[in-house]
């Protein structure tokens, strides 16, 4: 089981806004949950980037209006480089013009290999995933907001934002594009 540290738990206190409930394959789903699940799955296959960056855009803007502009949009990297390139690119890029915050996805690189278990629409597979390098010179200082396709417990988000604030930034919280539902 992984453990929480008091920085990331704080973390967790922050801003935190998901789009949807995501319910895991193992549970019997309703036409809605099959609906919100496919819509997961595509977005991990870069098929829906533009939608989902209009429903982002439009929550940062009404979340935080002209001060978007003062912070950096970032995505916890998926678990490639060619994964995270076909999931954030075209999705951050517009993020950014739709929104006015910047856009960091060319300040993290994804390179090496470690193992990774993850649920998709054929199950739960484990799977090499690469290693992080965040720009550490373009992080200090800046107000970021972080961003994952899915939220389970957050312990992702909360590493992720915790190396951040480690390199001098500032996390002001997380979005997610759905929640996983325990039930």
């Amino acid at each position: 089981m992984k453990t929480f540290t008091e920085s990331m738990l704080n973390q967790c206190r922050k801003y935190m806004f998901s789009f949807f409930d995501y319910l895991p394959t193992k549970y019997k789903a309703s036409a809605r949950d099959w609906q919100v699940r496919k819509y997961v799955w595509a977005f991990k296959d870069g098929k829906c980037a533009v939608s989902a960056a209009q429903l982002v855009a439009k929550k940062i803007r009404e979340q935080f209006g002209t001060s978007a502009s003062d912070m950096v949009f970032v995505c916890i990297p998926a678990s490639s480089q060619r994964k995270n390139e076909i999931r954030y690119k075209e999705f951050s890029a517009e993020v950014a013009r739709l929104s006015g915050v910047q856009n960091g996805y060319d300040h993290i690189t994804v390179e090496g290999e470690r193992l990774a278990i993850h649920e998709s629409h054929s199950g739960k597979h484990v799977n090499n995933v690469e290693i992080i390098n965040l720009d550490k010179e373009y992080f200090k200082g800046k107000k970021v907001l972080v961003f994952d396709d899915v939220i389970t417990r957050g312990f992702s988000y909360a590493r992720f934002a915790c190396h951040l604030e480690k390199l001098g930034a500032c996390v002001i919280g997380g979005m997610f594009l759905a929640k996983t539902l325990f039930v």
